[in-house]
């Protein structure tokens, strides 16, 4: 299988990509629009993309080597599309899930990707009214490559828990921090991926399933984190799309962090801890219930431990990792969701004032768009 980990003229080691799923809305009701083909055209910077339906839209900055760099490239492009959206009378906004919208009012957009995929997965497609947020971290060796997506896996439960920001599906307060973590769950080859040990494993059992037609490529593998040999990157996918530029900035510099050091333990042999498949996935359904709110598994030592606690840790223990990255400024970002809380724990607090969903959707517009 071909890939791009590899050392290249003018790449940076451990460079970052951060995509964003966006809802399209109309700025009066906001509900969501389909009208994701209108906003489409070149960027000032990055690419603006569809989706699997024309009431979202995606945003791709291009590889940049830290946080500050991505932050120019990441707010040019939310105010690039706020400002098509405005020409046509819309509006855009960020989380997890829109809190009232319904499924069945979206339209597949025109493309036949999604178009196939709704054909193969039927409900479990077209139910998908999702917004996550991404963040691609360039590697030069496929084996590093592969150990860092298994080390990965442990972080994956205190990545959602910080990201929560989707606590409303189709009108209705679920009880849960990230609603958008058990809908994404009917889709197959999703979740904590197993630990592969080496890209020679990981590439045989890829190439498999496309021979045996489960999938055409390699990027019908939707796991919470993936090799993405098109592109030389660990792709991180567990998180919420956040409706603060600053925590998407933030959240991608605490993963740029965890891949560096984890890089670091690759080039010192480290071997991984080997836990149970099902306490890893035990405790990201924990962070999708509770976000910060809640405990999950302290590894290795199994004790139940307060999930704010893990993070402030994690934030510590990584910190010069930042430093040496120049991503640290975005750390403070982190810092703020652990004191003040998720963008969860803000949409219900809205919500709780005036029980008015559209109030909540008002907050998530205005904080997207930046006024």
């Amino acid at each position: 299988m071909e890939h791009a980990f590899r050392a290249a003229p003018g790449r940076t080691p451990f460079s970052i990509g951060i995509e964003e799923e966006l809802m399209i809305v109309d700025p009066d009701d906001f509900s969501l629009v389909n009208a994701v083909e209108s906003l489409l055209g070149d960027a000032p910077v990055g690419e603006v993309k569809p989706e699997l339906m024309e009431s979202v839209l995606e945003i791709a900055t291009e590889p940049t080597r830290n946080t500050a760099e991505a932050s120019e490239q990441l707010r040019a492009l939310r105010a690039h599309v706020a400002a098509r959206a405005a020409e046509k009378g819309l509006t855009i906004g960020s989380a997890g899930t829109h809190p009232f919208a319904l499924w069945e009012d979206q339209r597949i957009a025109a493309r036949d990707r999604y178009r196939d995929l709704v054909r193969e997965l039927r409900f479990v497609a077209r139910q998908e009214l999702l917004f996550g947020l991404h963040v691609h971290v360039g590697i030069d060796d496929p084996d590093q490559a592969i150990h860092i997506a298994d080390g990965m896996r442990v972080h994956l439960p205190i990545l959602l828990a910080l990201s929560a920001n989707s606590p409303f599906w189709r009108g209705d307060r679920t009880g849960l921090a990230s609603t958008r973590t058990p809908i994404f769950r009917a889709f197959p080859r999703i979740g904590v991926p197993t630990a592969y040990g080496s890209w020679a494993r990981y590439e045989q059992d890829v190439e498999f399933m496309m021979r045996s037609g489960v999938m055409s490529d390699p990027t019908y593998v939707w796991h919470d984190v993936r090799p993405q040999p098109k592109f030389g990157t660990v792709e991180i996918r567990v998180c919420d799309g956040q409706t603060r530029v600053d925590h998407t900035l933030a959240l991608a510099a605490l993963i740029q962090a965890m891949v560096h050091e984890l890089a670091a333990h690759h080039e010192q042999g480290t071997v991984l801890g080997d836990y149970p498949w099902q306490v890893l996935d035990e405790n990201k359904y924990l962070a999708a219930i509770h976000g910060l709110e809640g405990e999950l598994v302290d590894l290795p030592s199994a004790d139940r431990v307060s999930t704010r606690t893990l993070a402030r840790r994690l934030l510590e223990r990584l910190r010069e990792h930042a430093q040496e990255l120049g991503s640290e400024d975005a750390f403070n970002g982190i810092a703020d969701i652990i004191e003040k809380g998720t963008g969860a724990d803000r949409q219900v607090l809205i919500y709780d004032t005036n029980r008015d969903m559209r109030e909540v959707m008002a907050e998530i517009v205005a904080t997207t768009v930046g006024r």
